[in-house]
């Protein structure tokens, strides 16, 4: 009898004088957040070099590697920008002139060096193309 009167739930209620301070506030309401994956340095760099160029270019290919030296660490960058049509070509040609003095905002690290390495300018009959190869020095902030 005694097994009987410790498994009932009625045992293990709480008493109904029971209260709690948070009873008269609403239960907080769950929202779902939405995954937002985390931003690399590729891709800001990315993101900086299409601001730079007004938008106009469209990103071909982008080759990272890491660096090391004995005092310095960091990657290089090479990427192939697209600038296709007149309109696009004449701010293609302000980004080559403007690259290498651009001043960067990446966090944690700081851009050594900004060049052009190769322009394929090209025509075919009223379509203008220009394919800008640029390669970025970063190096790790410490």
């Amino acid at each position: 009898m005694l097994t009987e009167t410790l498994i009932r739930p009625a045992a293990f209620a709480p008493p109904a004088a029971f209260e709690t301070k948070s009873a008269d506030t609403p239960a907080p309401t769950l929202r779902a957040r939405r995954y937002r994956p985390r931003r690399t340095t590729a891709d800001r760099v990315r993101e900086a070099l299409i601001k730079l160029s007004e938008g106009r270019a469209s990103m071909l290919s982008h080759d990272e590697k890491a660096w090391a030296s004995i005092t310095f660490s960091g990657t290089r960058h090479e990427l192939m920008l697209d600038f296709d049509g007149k309109e696009a070509v004449e701010v293609g040609e302000e980004f080559i002139a403007n690259l290498p003095e651009h001043e960067f905002r990446i966090p944690g690290q700081l851009v050594a060096e900004a060049t052009i390495r190769e322009v394929d300018h090209s025509f075919n009959g009223d379509e203008e193309r220009m394919v800008v190869t640029a390669v970025l020095l970063l190096l790790e902030e410490s």
